[in-house]
């Protein structure tokens, strides 16, 4: 067994009076995690920075009570990491490991997270069953198929909020022709947990509405 680090001080700042639950999914990702192959042994040092801190910290992208699905959620990044530090969002976990699945299942009923939902599937085949205003996802895919995945699942008006790395403002200026004809009418970069990270947390925050996309294609087969 790998043992978890020590929680550092701006982890104790973000996560506050959810301290304890924030430690107990780093001692999981730092067990279990390693032995279900879900994080590699190498990643245990820097658990809280490059993993759970970096992903908490783009819970400023939602609003009070929303509902939020995570794609492809592998160890609970960002999701659970999401689900932690904001319990009032209602979070859906997309996963299609079998073993990723069993071991998001343990960990959220250990944590005493009633508030999320581990969903066997890949993203296309929850198209029409699940939808919310508000998408994530980590580290999946370029952002032109990540769309293709993700917008079907994001309600009209909602947004897919994609955790990126630096590149991110050249990726999206690439992929925008395709992500407009996809339902893209707004896209910008944000930055996060500037405050408590050296280097800031990127995501990709896209603005979906179906109608126009459709009004698009309709025009298109003119």
């Amino acid at each position: 067994m790998d043992h978890p680090p020590e929680i550092p001080e701006a982890a104790l700042r973000f996560f506050g009076d959810r301290r304890e639950l924030a430690e107990r999914f780093v001692a999981h990702l730092a067990d279990t995690g390693v032995s279900h192959g879900l994080i590699g042994p190498r990643e245990v040092p820097i658990l809280w920075e490059r993993h759970v801190l970096n992903c908490a910290v783009i819970e400023d992208a939602f609003p009070s009570d929303e509902r939020v699905i995570d794609v492809g959620s592998g160890a609970g990044l960002p999701g659970l990491a999401i689900a932690i530090a904001r319990p009032d969002l209602t979070v859906d976990l997309v996963e299609p490991m079998q073993r990723r699945t069993e071991w998001l299942q343990m960990v959220t009923d250990d944590l005493g997270l009633d508030r999320v939902t581990v969903h066997r599937a890949r993203a296309e085949e929850v198209h029409g069953v699940l939808s919310a205003p508000f998408v994530t996802a980590r580290a999946v895919a370029r952002i032109d198929k990540l769309a293709r995945w993700c917008f079907p699942l994001v309600s009209d008006g909602g947004q897919l909020i994609a955790m990126k790395g630096r590149s991110a403002p050249e990726e999206l200026t690439a992929a925008t022709p395709v992500l407009r004809r996809l339902g893209m009418s707004g896209a910008r970069i944000s930055e996060h947990g500037g405050d408590v990270l050296d280097e800031p947390t990127l995501t990709m925050d896209l603005t979906v509405q179906r109608k126009r996309a459709s009004r698009a294609g309709h025009q298109g087969r003119k």
